[in-house]
């Protein structure tokens, strides 16, 4: 079997679990799963440019998705009233005089010779700025997060079309990785590592706290949306007619038209960056990055310089995870910082291009796609089997109560056992790299 065919019929497979779901679930459901796999291969696709082109180790996926999600809610959401007036002026003040104390401090320092003098001086910067940068921050920050704290709270965004934050979350995904990479990628990989989960960390906390940004913990719902909402197609008459005419209800149709135009959008972004990742991986940049990543040393002797195409590789990978983070919260329609797990967004991305093939972009996508359907099915597939091995045991028994919630952990079962097998069987991945 040729690699075209054998690669047609794992995506043939991948597709056929969507209409097995709608089977059991609803058409709605299948969907929602759907678009979640073309948002995890997208996740995907952007991990593999940093570890199978460069091997970069990034444990900071979270980070940059999380971005990707402010971004929806800084340039989609409606600004709040009176914010900017009561508080938002002298939020952006302190956060410059922040920004160029710390500049100052290191102009300072580089321009005067060691010793304690320069210390002194120093210090001195960083503490008169610090204490003025809070006498303008705080009071600030208390007069925004006052303005009707139940509902709104913080600054909100520009009201600009949501379409445009995808871009934007890869905009700040990308800042902030040329942040990390200039700090960490000339150093060994484990400090790489070291650092991306650390600001990962850093912002996932700052999302949490300043409500002003975003609301913290209260999140923002009501994130606009680049397609109808379903109430106002169901109270479009011609909308119902033509569903009545498919044989469907308006509420259902609404919802079910409504995924498959999200589906679209996610498909069409999906297909666009797979393309830009394979016309990199066969151009000569993208031979010279797999070249770095199997002999650093030999490509230095090159005349390679390794640190800035690291880095570049880095931003790239970085910002689609943005793109993808911003896709995901214009899906949900909300922003949840508390919803930003390691797990989730981190780890479970790696699985997916572990298990797709590393190195090979349509590896990582169908990896994306796969894994994200079976962490979606894995409870429903775990409840279906304890409900069959418990199935001679008599209602009311605590072994059988026991494993019935169980079911729920299944889904963590059911990853690590398909990741077993394809390492087992197949270790360089379901699509390896040629």
């Amino acid at each position: 079997m040729n690699a075209a065919t054998k690669n047609t019929i794992l995506f043939a497979c991948v597709f056929a679990m969507i209409p097995t779901i709608a089977m059991f679930q609803g058409w709605n459901a299948a969907l929602f799963v759907l678009n979640m796999g073309l948002i995890s291969a997208i996740m995907a696709l952007g991990v593999n440019l940093q570890w199978g082109f460069a091997g970069l180790f990034n444990v900071g996926i979270m980070g940059f998705v999380a971005l990707g999600g402010l971004a929806a809610v800084l340039v989609g959401m409606p600004a709040t009233p009176g914010a900017w007036q009561a508080g938002g002026f002298g939020i952006l003040a302190a956060l410059i005089l922040g920004a160029l104390t710390i500049g100052l401090a290191i102009f300072v320092a580089g321009r005067m010779t060691r010793g304690w003098t320069r210390n002194l001086v120093v210090l001195a910067i960083l503490v008169v700025g610090f204490l003025v940068y809070r006498a303008i921050y705080d009071p600030s920050v208390d007069a925004v997060e006052a303005i009707e704290p139940a509902l709104t709270g913080y600054l909100g965004g520009l009201g600009l079309p949501v379409i445009i934050a995808w871009p934007v979350g890869g905009l700040f995904a990308a800042g902030a990785a040329w942040i990390i990479g200039k700090t960490a990628l000339g150093l060994r990989s484990d400090y790489l590592a070291i650092a991306t989960l650390g600001i990962a960390e850093i912002i996932i906390a700052l999302l949490k706290n300043e409500d002003w940004l975003s609301r913290g913990v209260k999140n923002v719902v009501g994130v606009p949306r680049p397609v109808p909402y379903e109430i106002d197609l169901q109270n479009n008459a011609a909308f119902v007619e033509r569903a009545a005419g498919f044989g469907f209800d308006a509420v259902t149709a609404s919802t079910i038209y409504v995924k498959l135009l999200y589906c679209g959008l996610f498909a069409f972004v999906l297909v666009l960056l797979l393309w830009m990742a394979q016309m990199a991986l066969n151009s000569p940049w993208g031979r010279m990055m797999r070249a770095i990543r199997d002999n650093e040393v030999a490509a230095e002797a090159m005349g390679k310089d390794v640190t800035a195409r690291h880095l570049q590789v880095f931003i790239l990978g970085s910002a689609i995870c943005g793109i993808a983070g911003a896709m995901l919260t214009t899906l949900d329609g909300q922003l949840t910082p508390g919803t930003y797990q390691p797990l989730r967004f981190t780890f479970l991305i790696w699985v997916m291009v572990i298990v797709g093939g590393s190195g090979n972009n349509l590896g990582a996508v169908l990896g994306g796609m796969l894994i994200y359907l079976m962490w979606d099915q894995g409870e429903s597939i775990g409840l279906w089997v304890m409900q069959g091995i418990t199935a001679g045991l008599p209602d009311g028994s605590a072994v059988k109560a026991h494993l019935i919630e169980s079911a729920a952990h299944m889904r963590l079962l059911t990853i690590g056992v398909l990741l077993l097998l394809v390492l087992r069987f197949s270790p360089r991945g379901l699509i390896p790299e040629k």
